[in-house]
């Protein structure tokens, strides 16, 4: 239960064996590739830039025809396919992937083609549409939009930015020129669009266009050489050919999702290759020979040196890791699943201890105490437990949902602690089968913690796993500082305060055992206190600047304090997750035992009990978090590291079947 001891590796290979190689390194996912500045002297290195280029092009390709297939024709899945692990397949089954991949491709390329046609056909169809709207207002024009002006008459179709009508408009001309001879036709008019056809003699046209400009007359855009009537109708007609079209493209999209599957593993094919192509760029080179740097567990060495020698000539040299090595953790069954808590937050640095072990425990068991109710706790094992059996997830979701599996365990024990099963369900339904009032603690064969009668030793009890929870971090910290053989900052910086909150807690469980004890805790806490008097301070010059930074020191009892009340969310979650489930089983009996009662009870409950889990549930996690890493963490954990990131067959949609893998 700690990081894996890694160690600094380097392969060297004869070139012609580098491709095999790489594929069996890559397969195996035994090696964190070093990624060195430049290359040896003597050596050079491959510019791939190129290949992975055009990988990454080909792996755009596919995910374009995916997106395409998948708006168009979604998979039916169900709601706990994201569960699913994907699947597997043999190592060989890789190269039948590579030599289908330009069909693929080429079937990705017609797919991304039709939607490219359907796009032009869409905004084509919008601009008939714009067309359309701007052809509504002259649809009573029953002359072409652009007819031409006779030997004696101007012909002047238009609109004006403003409702006339023929009262109105003849005034406005009038008092623009009042020489001017002219008959008109309002077409249409709104508030801000008046559309006219307008005859004046020929001779007059130039008098007539400057009046009708002076009150903004524009003619239309896109004149016709159709009546604007005949021209809509046209329009329609183009529009229903296009619809045709875009149904006929869709049907040929549609004889492409047979391969979306291969499509799939396609996308995951050209990354393969990509990151294969990235390697090589970072290795040393000569015209013979190439060498890899990594970084492996040492647990791992012989086998990676084995596998090398098997696959090719080569020769395999390991030394001990230097600062800059990834960090791989290795945990049992029971504190796996929270490594992925840590590594949310950070991975550990190399000066850090691995705190999954304390995190797991303490993330389970507050987790419970705040979500604590046994019925709920008992649907998270069984969901958990059968989404495992049945779907069989990849290790990285399977982890996830054992972490909720240990959860939901922790919640079945504070749940009976607590005495609530569903709320009190089994005392409601009591009632309604018996007719007689019953309360948990009577119905339960053991004592329990009403959260609500009992709220104040439910709170001392908190602040107490609290206090636990704190000294585990500093302890963590304690031991920090004696690996690192920095003595001072173990016992006076961490040790002193150790003992002081310990004093404090010794002295607060003497108001409720006996003087005795409190006169205990005053000697520990007096003594820690005078201790930090004297040593927090040490680093400054001079006697009184010793003193002055011991005083303020002890000023952080506050941010301790502080500390240990955030502890007081463990009974605020407990508390509300039982009240609510209470509620819900009250509201379920009102309508009595009838049949519609009846009905309306298991409606309600469900409901109701659904609302709760899925609130409760997630404000437990988000706060069982913010204890692990603002209250403990804060105490020792550093971070920073780099997680161990083999050199991989990286996939989405299925997974070699290979040991490492697991």
């Amino acid at each position: 239960m700690a990081k894996m001891k890694m160690k600094s590796v380097r392969i060297i290979a004869l070139k012609k064996d580098r491709k095999r190689l790489l594929e069996h390194l890559q397969d195996s996912e035994l090696v964190h590739i070093r990624q060195m500045d430049e290359a040896e002297g003597g050596f050079e290195r491959t510019d791939t830039t190129a290949q992975i280029r055009q990988f990454e092009k080909n792996k755009m390709l596919t995910e374009q025809a995916l997106k395409i297939l998948d708006k168009d024709f979604p998979e039916k899945k169900g709601l706990l396919s994201s569960f699913r692990g994907r699947r597997e397949i043999e190592a060989d089954d890789i190269g039948k992937i590579a030599a289908s991949s330009v069909k693929v491709i080429g079937v990705c390329t017609k797919i991304c083609d039709l939607e490219k046609q359907r796009a032009d056909i869409a905004a084509e169809r919008v601009r008939i549409k714009t067309q359309t709207a701007q052809l509504e207002p002259w649809k009573d024009l029953d002359i072409p939009m652009n007819t031409a002006d006779t030997a004696s008459t101007a012909v002047l179709i238009g609109s004006f930015p403003r409702m006339y009508d023929e009262v109105s408009l003849s005034e406005a001309l009038a008092k623009e020129n009042t020489e001017i001879v002219f008959e008109y036709e309002i077409l249409f008019s709104s508030s801000n669009l008046t559309c006219v056809v307008l005859y004046t003699p020929k001779r007059q046209k130039q008098q007539t266009e400057n009046a009708l400009r002076s009150l903004g007359f524009t003619r239309p855009l896109n004149p016709t050489s159709r009546t604007p009537m005949e021209k809509v109708r046209r329009l329609k007609q183009k529009d229903e050919e296009l619809i045709e079209k875009t149904e006929k493209i869709q049907k040929s999209i549609e004889k492409y999702v047979k391969y979306r599957n291969m499509i799939r593993d396609t996308q995951d094919y050209f990354q393969f290759r990509a990151e294969k192509y990235k390697v090589i760029s970072t290795l040393d080179q000569t015209k013979h020979i190439f060498v890899l740097y990594g970084y492996v567990p040492e647990e791992d060495s012989q086998t990676l040196a084995a596998l090398c020698e098997k696959t090719a000539d080569c020769i395999v040299e390991f030394e001990d890791a230097d600062e800059n090595a990834p960090v791989k953790l290795k945990n049992n069954k029971f504190t796996e699943p929270a490594e992925s808590i840590v590594t949310m937050y950070s991975p550990p640095s190399h000066e850090d201890i691995d705190p999954t072990p304390m995190l797991a425990f303490f993330f389970y068991f507050f987790f419970g105490m705040m979500f604590s109710d046994a019925g709920y706790g008992l649907l998270m094992i069984i969901a958990t437990t059968v989404a495992i059996k049945v779907f069989k997830p990849d290790k990285k979701m399977r982890n996830n949902l054992k972490l909720f599996q240990y959860c939901g365990i922790f919640t079945v024990f504070w749940g009976l602690v607590f005495g609530s099963i569903f709320g009190d369900a089994p005392a409601v339904i009591y009632k309604l089968v018996t007719g007689n009032e019953i309360t948990m603690q009577q119905l339960l064969p053991w004592p329990i913690l009403d959260t609500q009668k009992d709220a104040l030793t439910i709170m001392i009890m908190s602040i107490g796993l609290g206090l636990v929870h704190i000294l585990v971090g500093m302890g963590c910290k304690f031991y920090i500082c004696l690996k690192q053989k920095e003595y001072a900052k173990a016992f006076f910086d961490t040790g002193l305060w150790m003992t002081m909150l310990i004093g404090f807690a010794v002295l607060a469980a003497g108001m409720a055992a006996g003087q005795i004890l409190v006169y205990i805790g005053e000697g520990i806490a007096i003594a820690s206190a005078v201790g930090l008097l004297l040593t927090q301070g040490r680093e400054k010059k001079g006697i009184f600047g010793k003193l002055v930074g011991g005083v303020a020191s002890l000023y952080d009892i506050t941010s301790y304090i502080s500390d240990l009340l955030s502890y007081s969310r463990l009974l605020a979650l407990g508390l509300t997750t039982g009240v609510m489930a209470q509620v819900f089983n009250m509201l379920s009996t009102l309508m009595g035992t009838n049949v519609f009662g009846i009905i309306f009870m298991i409606v309600i409950f469900i409901i109701g009990h659904a609302i709760t889990i899925g609130l409760n549930a997630l404000g437990s996690y988000v706060h069982t978090m913010r204890l692990q890493y603002v209250e403990m963490f804060s105490k020792f954990y550093e971070g920073g590291g780099k997680a161990f990131e083999p050199f991989a067959l990286n996939s989405k949609n299925f997974k070699i079947n290979n040991k490492h893998h697991e």
